[in-house]
């Protein structure tokens, strides 16, 4: 293995920089250090730490276009979608700031005591492994509640968005974060084992395959450390007989194809009713065709390569093996390294990549329903519980069908998407434990039971 990452912009291939893995010694000096770091970061006020989130925020702001250029380097999203994760992030810092104090306060319980209450203390040094797809938004959803309830983290980013990961940590410096508050670890997967077992690590929280959240699960489980999985989805979004596609079509297709389909929330399974099938196919072909592509870096591309040639050509086996079990390929399926055209694939059914397994780029698997009872039938018949979006005009029918669907999220004329205001994260093998909202920054703390008598 070699001892150094190489970073490469994907739609040239161009190599951006070099990185060395860090020895043994210099990540246990990291952990260390963000040991005693929390010893004094925990004694803190929380009005401390969230003035920390307001400076945090305007360099945010300041610096966006600089973060949106890295981003755009490193894992090839287009420009403006770049830009809109950076203010995203900025809304996520901002929802915290105002409200932390509230989530983190002491909870008053009324019993014979004369005080009883629950008080959330924070944990110590969080590890927290993220994916490439939304390199700043990833980090920040997990990093700003975490330190926020006073905890610190370490950040273990994806090989080739290294760039973002240290950016990340000199963003937290000089928002005036003590130095080892968060830090960011280059390291290898032998080094992230040993760094999970050490005792300094109180926890992990780990956005990634469904692989990479059993392995860590297993780990962290032998040294009874909680851990929070967010992992992969291939989401049911269904198309009902009375859905307005005039209205909808556009955030329809935007459900897939955002991210060059490179998410775990994105439509990945539509099921279209019958009665609406040969309508669903029109529109969506015609949308599809409107996407501006381009070069990442220009800020009219709506749609560019893939983050690496590797993850293109496993899109490609997915869409080959459905291919030879009976999809039909209703538009597209051209690679080209790494990238992959726009693809729709109908005749998807049960057992095939496409309806089964996560298909991580820009291809959408199409599989007709007979009714609306037979569509969530389809919807629910998935190892993977992350989200279901159902396209309808019958509202209040459609709530009936709220409790048959067991994923962490259900939209309703809506693509599936994260709210700092609302608990994100799955069921199944899209794991467990919520990010964001009051429930993510209450995942990584002590909720102490004090009675006083």
């Amino acid at each position: 293995m070699s001892n150094h990452i190489i970073t490469k912009y994907p739609f040239t291939g161009e190599v951006l920089a070099e990185y060395k893995y860090q020895s043994n010694e210099e990540i246990s000096q990291c952990l260390l250090k963000s040991q005693g770091t929390f010893e004094k970061w925990k004694k803190g006020s929380i009005l401390s730490r969230t003035k920390l989130l307001d400076k945090l925020s305007l360099i945010l702001i300041e610096r966006k276009e600089e973060y949106a250029n890295l981003i755009t380097q490193e894992m090839g999203k287009p420009y403006k979608e770049s830009i809109a994760e950076i203010e995203k992030c900025v809304w996520l810092i901002d929802f915290y700031s105002k409200n932390a104090e509230e989530f983190l306060a002491d909870e008053l319980i009324e019993t014979e005591a004369q005080e009883s209450f629950i008080s959330y203390d924070p944990l110590g040094c969080i590890l927290g492994i993220m994916p490439w797809n939304y390199p700043f938004w990833q980090v920040f959803r997990f990093a700003i509640p975490t330190l926020t309830a006073g905890n610190t983290a370490i950040l273990k980013h994806a090989n080739n968005v290294t760039g973002c990961a240290l950016a990340i940590q000199d963003l937290f410096r000089t928002a005036g974060y003590p130095a080892s508050c968060f830090q960011t670890i280059i390291a290898t997967h032998k080094q992230v084992e040993k760094i999970i077992k050490n005792d300094i690590v109180k926890a992990v929280s780990l956005t990634g395959s469904e692989k990479a959240g059993r392995t860590v699960a297993r780990i962290a489980g032998q040294y009874l450390k909680k851990t929070v999985l967010e992992l992969g989805g291939n989401n049911a979004c269904i198309i009902l007989k009375d859905a307005d596609l005039n209205t909808h079509i556009e955030t329809i297709v935007k459900a897939r194809m955002q991210n060059a389909g490179q998410s775990c929330i994105a439509a990945k399974r539509f099921i279209v009713v019958e009665e609406i099938y040969e309508e669903f196919l029109k529109e969506f072909k015609e949308e599809l065709k409107k996407i501006k592509f381009g070069a990442p870096l220009d800020p009219k591309t709506e749609l560019s390569t893939m983050a690496r040639e590797d993850l293109a050509e496993e899109v490609q086996r997915q869409v080959d093996e459905s291919i030879n079990q009976g999809a039909k390929v209703y538009l597209g399926n051209k690679r080209e390294k790494a990238f992959y055209e726009p693809t729709i694939l109908i005749d998807v059914k049960p057992g095939m990549p496409a309806f089964d397994e996560e298909v991580f780029g820009p291809v959408a698997a199409v599989t007709k329903a007979k009714n609306q009872e037979h569509a969530f039938e389809l919807a629910e018949n998935s190892n993977f519980g992350l989200g279901t979006m159902v396209f309808t005009e019958n509202i209040e029918a459609t709530r009936k069908q709220i409790g048959n669907i067991q994923d962490g999220a259900f939209f309703i004329n809506e693509l599936v998407k994260s709210d700092p205001r609302l608990p994100f994260g799955g069921t199944k093998a899209s794991g467990y434990g919520r990010e964001l909202s009051r429930e993510g920054i209450l995942e990584f703390v002590n909720k102490k039971t004090v009675y006083i008598k």
